[in-house]
Formats: structure tokens, sequence, C-alpha cells
């Protein structure tokens, strides 16, 4: 099996705001492009969201994967192992804990290393999933990123 190779981006408009991810996945011949938007959620929501998409649509178990990412945000805290240490202690007082468990459930089914890139640096792939990112955060059927809205009510 020839090793998938996964480009993501997050983005938002405004801080929280619209927002939307972008995922390019390859492997040998074959290209599959993803991507969705938000009416209110924030850049790291999407970041780490456009990865859990990707590996969620991997369909064989075991996969060897490289994503590149240009998320200090999700890929330090992977290579780094502090999502585990946030795991360990229950997520308590950390952001996005419920996309974090999330990728914590399809992440053990590949072997998964994690490649930063810095963004906007002409990377052919990285920039198309920003432009993917950016257009999807401007769809006029946005999704609704329940748990963080919820979370927003919560605050006010």
């Amino acid at each position: 099996m020839s090793e998938i190779i996964i480009y993501t981006d997050g983005a938002a408009r405004g801080n929280p705001g619209p927002g939307g991810y972008g995922v390019v996945l390859l492997s040998g011949k074959y290209r599959r492009e993803l991507a969705e938007g938000y009416r209110c959620t924030t850049n790291n929501r999407m970041e780490l969201l456009a990865v859990i998409v990707a590996l969620e649509a991997l369909r064989i178990e075991g996969s060897k994967v490289t994503i590149y990412s240009d998320s200090k945000y999700v890929v330090d805290a992977v290579e780094k192992g502090w999502v585990f240490n946030w795991q360990r202690k229950q997520f308590k007082g950390k952001k996005n804990p419920d996309l974090w468990q999330r990728f914590l459930k399809i992440y053990p089914k590949h072997s998964v290393k994690f490649v930063w890139v810095k963004g906007h640096n002409e990377l052919p792939e990285n920039e198309r999933c920003d432009e993917l990112a950016v257009a999807a955060s401007h769809n006029s059927n946005l999704k609704v990123d329940s748990v963080y809205e919820a979370s927003q009510k919560q605050l006010l």
C-alpha cells in the first residue's frame, strides 16, 4: 500500500466567525478534496476538524499517513504529546475537547505522522487547502458548529 499524503487547513473570518476547512488527500494517482463551512466557529476548531475529517475519510485501517498542516496548535499537540496528557486530565481547562476526543478515536487506527508547514508559502497543496477552507466559509448553507455555539451561549 502506498503512503497517503494529506494536506489540511482551517479558516475563520473573524475568530470566532464563519469558518471552514479544506483537505487534499493524495495516494498514488488518487486525489480527493474535502471542504465544509460553519456559520460560527474558530480557526483552531477548523484546523483540527480538517485533520479529523481527513482521517475519517480513509477506508483502510492501518494506513501510513503523513499530514501536512500549517497549524502549530494541531501539529504540536500531537507530535509533542500534549493531547495525550490533556486526555489523561480529561481535557480540564482545554479548548475543543469534543474535537480532540473525536480525533483520539480515529488517530490510533492509522500510522500518522504530522509535518508542520509554513502557511502561505506557495506550497501548492497547502495553498489549495486554504482556498477550499476560505471558500467553504463563504458558502450560503453553512453548517452549525453546535458544540462551539452552545459553549459560547454558556459564556453570556
